[in-house]
């Protein structure tokens, strides 16, 4: 890869169940804490499942402008924002340092879910004679909801916002493929600037998979249940794994040409060497072969010009489902054989659309400190699960390149090749 084609990372943000911020996010990591925890939301509740990676302790008011934006950012999105402003700031990016009109943003969005409460006025007025009559919710809905309520729950909202604030004027995109966003928003922003549309990209994804209103769409078939031991409940690959965790957050990055970040002064933190992008149809009466994710990973190293000797160590997807993980750790085995492998939702859960972004972020970290922490709670292998899991304590001194990787329930997937400067 010539050094005129090669796009590179120079900002990084993380809002995440284990830290704000990618010191206290990193220190989380490298003393194995875990981020899952019982949701006081939930508790008392006949919810099934009451737990989950849930951010706390986060002021939106620390990094939303301006503030009057706040009335139209819902929870999901004020992460997402809050991400990349964090992204801005360590790239260093201010007015004047960046061609606004080549300043663009593609981010990775989950479909936002209302809060019931919101709507409990509107609930309240269509109700005649103690049952609630649905004809009249068009006429409720328009005399007693906030009439910008749509705008706080629109999937782009997130890429608009932060476009706004960081007069980004150039492409900008937002990527609804679930799970697999972030990595997709990534490689989109890295084609637009190798295209020649813009120099430098946001890029990122939020997600939040803890709302009420999402809970029991979803339901919890899928999901962990172990109540009695919450941080023990997300263990990716191990024999005991009985489901998900569900959580939220946000990762953020600045990308842009290498020359371009050279030429203002910009620190690299890692080059993007190569993506894959592929799809095989899940929700059909065959069962899934994990193909896609062959294919992603295949696409990822013949992008970067890499065998897969060359590979440090993958961030699987990992998301402790018992039919999910074998599908993804025989397509690691297949096509990059022992390499190490660390799943960092065994800390904090599935962050749906934020979750690529989240743990590309703990990869590019781990490049700065020389250790891939280890994936908690792996106790038992399975032989269903034939891969390499760092296990027990952190894997200090391997290859500087590691490959990230993501799927979606109907059949995405994604990887991603990053490599330290």
């Amino acid at each position: 890869m010539s050094e005129a084609s090669q796009i590179v990372i120079t900002g990084i943000g993380v809002v995440s169940p284990i830290g704000i911020g990618i010191e206290p996010f990193w220190k989380s990591l490298r003393e194995g804490t875990s981020g899952v925890k019982p949701l006081s939301i939930l508790q008392g509740t006949e919810m099934p499942v009451r737990f989950g990676g849930e951010v706390t302790d986060f002021d939106a008011k620390q990094y939303v402008t301006p503030r009057k934006s706040l009335k139209v950012m819902s929870r999901e999105i004020q992460l997402g924002f809050a991400a990349a402003a964090m992204a801005v700031e360590y790239a260093g990016i201010v007015s004047g340092t960046v061609d606004p009109d080549r300043f663009g943003v593609v981010f990775g969005s989950e479909m936002p879910y209302g809060p019931p409460e919101e709507l409990v006025d509107v609930y309240q007025g269509c109700k005649v004679n103690g049952e609630v009559d649905p004809t009249l919710w068009p006429e409720q809905a328009a005399k007693k909801n906030f009439p910008l309520w749509m705008l706080k729950y629109l999937p782009n909202m997130a890429a608009c916002h932060i476009g706004i604030a960081h007069d980004a004027r150039g492409p900008g995109n937002s990527i609804t493929h679930g799970d697999v966003s972030s990595l997709q928003a990534m490689n989109e922003a890295m084609h637009i600037i190798r295209r020649g549309n813009a120099d430098v990209m946001i890029v990122g994804g939020f997600g939040a998979r803890l709302n009420v209103t999402q809970l029991l769409y979803r339901g919890d078939a899928n999901l962990s249940h172990r109540e009695d031991d919450p941080t023990a409940a997300s263990r990716p690959f191990d024999a005991a794994r009985d489901g998900m965790v569900n959580g939220d957050g946000a990762g953020a990055f600045v990308i842009e040409r290498r020359e371009h970040a050279l030429r203002r002064g910009a620190t690299v933190l890692a080059t993007i060497r190569g993506t894959g992008d592929s799809y095989e149809a899940r929700m059909t009466s065959e069962p899934a072969t994990g193909n896609a994710i062959r294919r992603s990973i295949m696409q990822a190293l013949a992008g970067a010009g890499l065998e897969r000797d060359s590979v440090g160590f993958v961030s699987a997807y990992g998301v402790s489902t018992i039919h999910e993980d074998p599908l993804e750790a025989q397509a690691i085995r297949d096509c990059l054989g022992d390499v190490p492998v660390t799943a960092f939702k065994s800390y904090f859960g599935n962050l749906g659309s934020g979750g690529g972004a989240v743990e590309t972020a703990a990869s590019i970290l781990a490049f700065q400190h020389n250790e891939v922490p280890r994936t908690l709670n792996y106790e038992t292998a399975d032989p269903e699960c034939p891969v390499n899991v760092i296990q027990g304590e952190s894997l200090v001194g391997t290859k500087p390149v590691a490959m990230i990787l993501s799927q979606s329930g109907p059949g995405q997937a994604a990887a991603i090749i990053l490599s330290r400067d």
